[in-house]
C-alpha cells in the first residue's frame, strides 16, 4: 500500500487508468476553521437510514444535499431533494469550480463526527453523473485516511490523509477502475466534514 503524505503544490497520483490531482495546501488554515465552524453550525444534518440486509441501518455519518433547483441526487438506494446554496456554500462553490475548471451544480457534505463515522467502498459511478464524471472533494477538520482500491481487488493499494483544507480532485476514468473508502478507525480523531463537488447531468 503506498501512502502519500507530502505537503505541498498540486500532486497527480500514480494511478493507472485514473486522474486524481491532490493539493494537500489548497485552503489555508484561518479560512479553512472558518468554514468549518460556520458549515457544522448552519447545516441542518440528517442520518437517513439504509435497507441492508433485510434490516433498517442508520447511515454511519451525517449529511447534507445542496444544488441547483431540481437538481436531485439518488445514490445506494437514497433520493435527495437538494436544498437552496447558502452564501457561504456559493461562495466555496466559486472556489472550487476555479480550482477543478468545471462548474458544479450539487454538493453532498458528509459529517463524520467521530471514528466509528465512516464511508464505505464503492465508486461514484450514478449514471447522472456522466459516463467519466469529475469530483472535486474538499476535507475539513480531523484528518482521516482515504484507501483506493482497483474495482474487483480487496486489497487497498493507495491511501491519502485527507487533511484539513485539502482538496482532492478525482476525474477521467477512475471511476470504472478504482473504489474508494474513509474506513473506520479506533484512533483519536476529530471531527470531519467532506464537500464532494459534482456536476449532475439534466434528467430527460
Amino acid at each position: 500500500m503506498a501512502l502519500f503524505n507530502d505537503l505541498g503544490h498540486e500532486q497527480q497520483l500514480p494511478l493507472a487508468d485514473a486522474e486524481l490531482r491532490w493539493q494537500p495546501e489548497w485552503l489555508d488554515a484561518a479560512a479553512a476553521d472558518h468554514w468549518l465552524a460556520a458549515l457544522l453550525a448552519q447545516t441542518p444534518w440528517q442520518q437517513p437510514q439504509v435497507f441492508v440486509h433485510g434490516r433498517q441501518h442508520p447511515v454511519p455519518r451525517l449529511l447534507a444535499w445542496y444544488g441547483d433547483a431540481g437538481v436531485g441526487y439518488r445514490y445506494a438506494g437514497l433520493s435527495h431533494q437538494p436544498l437552496a446554496w447558502t452564501p457561504l456554500l456559493a461562495q466555496i462553490r466559486a472556489r472550487v469550480e476555479a480550482a477543478a475548471g468545471q462548474a458544479f451544480n450539487g454538493l453532498l457534505l458528509n459529517y463524520y463526527r467521530d471514528g466509528q463515522d465512516s464511508m464505505g467502498w464503492h465508486s461514484d459511478d450514478e449514471p447522472e453523473l456522466g459516463r467519466n464524471p469529475l469530483l472535486a472533494s474538499l476535507s475539513l477538520g480531523g484528518e482521516r485516511r482515504f484507501d483506493l482500491r482497483r474495482c474487483g481487488a480487496s486489497r487497498i493499494e493507495y491511501s491519502l490523509p485527507l487533511n484539513h483544507g485539502s482538496l482532492l480532485v478525482m476525474a477521467g476514468a477512475t471511476q470504472h477502475h478504482w473504489q474508494h473508502q474513509v474506513a473506520k478507525t479506533r484512533s483519536p480523531c476529530a471531527p470531519r466534514l467532506n464537500l464532494t463537488f459534482r456536476w449532475i447531468l439534466p434528467q430527460s
